[in-house]
């Protein structure tokens, strides 16, 4: 009889701790979420800072998309490009005069 008390009187307390373990995972969770929608949307702002679409040495061709740099063409690696050139239409890959 002294086991059936015992457990009765450990039931509410395993009941709180169950549910503060279940908030502390979703708190947990959507923390987590929230930091990688953060980092995703600083990538993204970096990501868009990448000059080649619209450099007029910019072939957009699969195989050789920059004859310059033809590595760095649309890479991070190409934000800072000494040999950008804006392109002097928007949808024309002629090199300016």
């Amino acid at each position: 009889m002294p086991a059936a008390t015992l457990v009765q009187s450990i039931s509410p307390i395993t009941k709180a701790v169950f549910v503060i373990c279940i908030w502390l995972v979703l708190l947990n969770v959507l923390v987590s979420l929230w930091n990688t929608g953060r980092q995703g949307w600083a990538n993204l702002q970096r990501l868009h800072q990448v000059p080649c679409s619209r450099c007029a040495f910019f072939t957009d061709e699969y195989w050789l998309k920059c004859p310059l740099h033809p590595y760095k063409a649309l890479n991070e690696t190409a934000i800072d490009c000494l040999d950008y050139e804006p392109a002097l239409f928007k949808g024309s890959n002629a090199l300016p005069l």
